[in-house]
C-alpha cells in the first residue's frame, strides 16, 4: 500500500510539472468572423457600411491613401521565453476619394517584413554621474539668499 501511495504521488507531481510547462496561446486583435468579411468587396459598400459589417480598424493609413486595417495574430508564450507569433492576418481595405470600398486584400504572417531599427541614441549635454555623484551632488552647492532670513 506504501509504495501505491508512493507511485502516486510522484505521477501527479509529474503531471503537475509537465503541465505547468504547456505554452500559452493569446489570440489579439479583431477576429472578422468569415461570413461578414465575405460581405465587404470592391463596389458600393461605404466606411459606415464596413464598421457596421466588422467594427471599428484596429488601425489606419496615417498617409495619403485611405486605408483601414483590420490585424489578428496568435501568439505563443513558453514560460518565461520571449513570445512567439505563430499566426497573423491582416485584411487591409482601401477606399476610393468617395468614400467606397476600393479593393480589399489579406495579408498573413509570410508577408510581413522585418524592419530593422535604429539603435544610436541622441547625445545629450553634460556628462554621466555614478550614483554616488549624483546622490552627493549638491553638497556645499548651497546658496544663502541675500536680504532675506539667513543671508546678510
Amino acid at each position: 500500500m506504501r509504495s501505491f501511495l508512493a507511485r502516486l504521488c510522484i505521477t501527479t507531481a509529474l503531471l503537475a510539472a509537465t503541465s505547468a510547462c504547456s505554452p500559452t496561446v493569446d489570440v489579439r486583435g479583431s477576429v472578422l468572423p468569415p461570413e461578414r468579411l465575405e460581405l465587404v468587396k470592391p463596389g458600393n459598400l461605404t466606411k459606415s457600411d464596413v464598421t457596421a459589417l466588422l467594427g471599428s480598424p484596429s488601425s489606419t493609413s496615417n498617409f495619403g491613401d485611405d486605408t483601414w486595417y483590420y490585424i489578428n495574430s496568435k501568439v505563443e508564450t513558453f514560460a518565461f521565453f520571449k513570445p512567439d507569433e505563430i499566426e497573423r492576418q491582416v485584411v487591409q481595405i482601401d477606399f476610393d476619394k468617395d468614400g467606397k470600398v476600393k479593393e480589399v486584400r489579406k495579408l498573413g504572417l509570410e508577408d510581413g517584413k522585418d524592419i530593422a531599427t535604429v539603435t544610436r541614441e541622441t547625445p545629450s549635454a553634460g556628462r554621466d554621474q555614478s550614483w554616488i555623484e549624483q546622490m552627493l551632488g549638491n553638497v556645499g552647492k548651497f546658496n544663502k539668499a541675500k536680504g532675506g532670513p539667513g543671508g546678510g
